[in-house]
C-alpha cells in the first residue's frame, strides 16, 4: 500500500480517534507532509523508537507506541517470562505520561504486569528498577536530548541494559510482525489496576537507587572538609535530574548547590533552549550567568532524561569557565575513580576500563598506566552494559569504569546505562578531593594531560533530514566503503576498519583481519601519531557523524592539529 492509501486508511478507520483524524485532515493539501508521515513506518530499531510526535505511521503517537508494545509483549510471552513484569519510566517531554500509560495498558491486556513510576524519573533509575524489581524488561519514554518535537521509546532487558542480541532482533521481528493496528490489545486503566496488572512505583525505588549511588563515594572525608566551601551551579534543563541530583549532593554533604531557576521545573517545550543538550554551548547560557554571580567552582547540566552530563570548570588563573567535552570529563572521572580504587583497596587483576570505538585514545593511555584491561565496544552504552553482564555470568572481569564520548559514563554497576546523577555526584566529589590538594578540576585535567599527553577529540555532525537526507547519508557511507582513502589530508591511512564487513585492512601490507565486534555501519581510519577518524550515521537523529582525534604536545598544539584534521575530514565527504 502506498503512502497515499495508508493516509486514507487512517482517515477512514474508526480505530483511530477523532483527534488523530482531525490532525491528518489538516494536512490534506500538503502532499509532502503526507508523504513524510506515511512513506514508511517509524522504525523499531535496536534503540527502540524515536521520532517526531504526530499522527501517522512515521510518527510517535499512541498507536505506534501500542504497536511497539504489542510486539514486545509477544516476545516476552514467547520466551515465557510474562510473570516477571515490566518497569516503565518517562521523562518531561510532550506526551511522555500518556505514552507510558499506553504501553502499560497494552502489556496489561496481554497479561503482563507493568510497574509504572508515579512521575518522571531519570533513565538510569529505570535501568536500576528493572533489576531491583526482577523484571523481564523495561520501557523508558524519552527522546533524550532531541528537540521538543521528538519523543522516543527505549526498551531494556532483564539485565538493566538496552536490548542487545539476540533479544533486540527478536523483539524487532515481533514488532514488525504486527501489521494490523486492530490486533493490538489494550485495556481500561481502572481494570488493569484492579487486576493487579498496573502498579505505581516511586519512593521505595528512589531511596534504594540513591543509596546505591552513595556507596560509590571514595573520599567522604574530602567532602566533609570541602562541602561547605565548594560552590556548584546545576541545571536539569527542564528534565528529570532536578530532584535526584540535588538530593544526592545534599545527602553526601555539599551545601552550596545553586539550581538555575528558569530551568529547574520540568517542561517538555524546553522554553529556555532550542536544543536541550548539554553538549551544546547554548544550554549553559543561564547556568554560566548564575555561576559568575555566585563565583561557582563548577557548572553542571544534565540532559532531559539525566543520562548525560555536561561540565564547565573554573580556571582560577584566568577566572574563566572552561568547557569539558564528554571525552575530557569521562577521562577525568576515569583517572579519579581508578586511582582512588587503587589507593584505597588495590586494583583487581582482572579490572577493566570500557569505552566505545569513537571515544578518546586517552582512555587507552589511562588503562595502560594502571595495567588494567581496555575493552572497546560499538557505540551505544548497551554494549558496555553487555560487558558488565558478561563479567557477572562468567565470573571473569571486574568493571572499574565505562564511558562514551557523548557525555555518558557509569560509576558502579547499580545501573546498566549512562548515569548522569552518579556522574554529578562523583565529579563534585573529585572537585572536593582535588581542592584538599589546592587544585581545581581544571588543574587536575592539565595534570592528566602532562602525564599522558595532550589528547584532543572532536565530532562534527552534519544534519540531513527527510527521505533525501537518509539517501545522502547512505550514499556517503557507501562511497567511503567502496573507495577506502589512502590519505586524509596530510595523514596517511595506516589501517581501515569496516565494522559492517567485519574487516580491518592494513593499508601497507593489505592484510585483512576481523574487528571482533558485531556488524555495524561504521568506518574507522587509524592515522599516524595517535590520530584517527570514524564515520557513522547517528542511530537516533538524521545526521552523519564524523569523530576524530589527535595527540599534541600542548593545549595549543593539540588544538591546532585538531582544527587542521577537522578541515580535512569535512573535505573528505564533500
Amino acid at each position: 500500500m502506498d503512502y497515499r492509501n495508508l493516509y486514507e486508511e487512517w482517515l477512514s478507520n474508526e480505530y483511530f480517534d477523532q483527534a488523530t483524524r482531525d490532525e491528518l485532515l489538516s494536512i490534506k493539501d500538503d502532499e509532502n507532509e503526507i508523504k513524510e508521515r506515511f512513506y514508511t513506518e517509524l522504525e523499531f530499531g535496536t534503540a527502540g523508537l524515536r521520532g517526531v510526535i504526530g499522527a501517522g505511521l512515521n510518527r510517535m503517537n499512541i498507536y505506534t507506541v501500542r504497536k511497539a508494545t504489542q510486539g514486545l509483549a509477544n516476545y516476552i510471552l514467547k520466551v515465557g517470562k510474562a510473570e516477571k513484569g515490566v518497569a516503565i519510566a518517562y521523562d518531561s517531554r510532550r506526551m511522555s505520561p500518556e505514552f507510558a500509560d499506553e504501553a502499560a495498558l497494552c502489556l496489561g491486556a496481554n497479561g503482563i504486569k507493568a510497574y509504572v513510576f508515579e512521575s518522571l524519573r531519570p533513565t538510569p533509575e529505570l535501568s536500576y528498577a528493572v533489576r531491583k524489581l526482577g523484571c523481564i524488561a523495561g520501557i523508558n519514554i524519552t527522546a533524550s536530548h532531541n528537540p521538543p518535537e521528538y519523543n522516543g521509546y527505549k526498551v531494556y532487558w532483564e539485565d538493566g541494559a538496552q536490548i542487545t542480541p539476540p533479544h533486540d532482533t527478536g523483539i524487532m521481528a515481533e514488532v514488525k510482525a504486527v501489521t494490523d493496528f486492530n490486533t493490538v490489545k489494550t485495556m481500561d486503566k481502572q481494570a488493569a489496576v484492579a487486576a493487579g496488572l498496573y502498579q505505581v512505583i516511586g519512593a521505595e525505588i528512589d531511596d534504594a537507587y540513591i543509596a546505591e549511588l552513595k556507596k560509590q563515594v571514595k573520599n567522604p572525608e574530602a567532602i566533609k572538609a570541602m562541602g561547605k566551601e565548594l560552590k556548584i551551579v546545576y541545571t536539569p534543563l527542564h528534565g528529570t535530574g532536578n530532584i535526584p541530583a540535588r538530593r544526592v549532593l545534599k545527602e553526601i554533604g555539599f551545601e552550596n548547590v545553586y539550581v538555575v531557576p528558569e530551568q529547574e521545573l520540568p517542561d517538555g517545550e524546553f522554553p529556555t533552549v532550542s536544543y536541550p543538550n548539554p553538549e551544546a554551548a547554548e544550554a549553559f547560557t543561564l547556568a554560566l550567568a548564575l555561576a559568575k554571580e555566585k563565583d561557582a567552582d563548577l557548572v553542571l547540566a544534565t540532559d532531559p532524561d539525566a543520562d548525560r552530563l555536561g561540565v564547565y570548570v573554573k580556571d582560577t588563573k584566568s577566572g574563566e569557565y572552561i568547557t569539558l567535552t564528554g571525552n575530557m570529563s569521562g577521562c577525568l572521572l576515569a583517572e579519579y575513580e581508578i586511582s582512588q580504587i587503587k589507593e584505597k583497596q588495590g586494583l583487581p587483576s582482572d579490572g577493566a576500563l570500557i569505552k566505545t570505538i569513537v571515544t578518546s585514545n586517552l582512555a587507552d593511555a589511562i588503562a595502560s598506566h594502571y595495567n588494567i584491561r581496555l575493552i572497546e565496544v560499538l557505540t551505544g552504552f548497551k554494549f558496555i552494559g553487555q560487558q558488565i553482564l558478561n563479567f557477572e555470568t562468567t565470573g571473569k572481569g571486574t568493571y572499574l569504569f565505562g564511558f562514551e564520548e557523548s557525555y555518558g559514563c557509569l560509576i558502579g554497576t547499580h545501573a546498566r546505562d549512562k548515569d548522569a546523577i552518579v556522574a554529578t555526584m562523583a565529579l563534585c566529589e573529585a572537585a572536593a578531593y582535588y581542592r584538599t590538594q589546592g587544585k581545581t578540576l581544571w588543574d587536575a585535567m592539565i595534570d592528566m594531560y602532562e602525564k599522558y599527553g595532550y589528547y584532543k577529540d572532536a565530532v562534527k555532525s552534519i544534519t540531513l533530514k527527510g527521505i533525501e537526507g537518509l539517501a545522502k547519508i547512505q550514499e556517503i557511507m557507501e562511497t567511503l566503503r567502496n573507495n577506502t582513502p589512502e590519505q586524509i589530508g596530510s595523514y596517511k591511512v595506516l589501517s581501515a576498519r569496516d565494522y559492517k564487513k567485519d574487516t580491518v585492512r592494513n593499508m601497507e601490507t593489505g592484510e585483512v583481519t576481523s574487528t571482533g565486534l558485531p556488524s555495524s555501519n561504521v568506518l574507522y581510519y587509524d592515522l599516524p601519531d595517535n590520530a584517527w577518524l570514524c564515520v557513522r550515521p547517528s542511530g537516533t537523529e538524521p545526521k552523519i557523524k564524523l569523530y576524530y582525534g589527535v595527540k599534541g604536545t600542548s593545549l595549543e598544539d593539540a588544538e591546532k592539529k585538531s582544527d587542521e584534521l577537522g578541515e580535512m575530514v569535512e573535505a573528505l565527504i564533500k
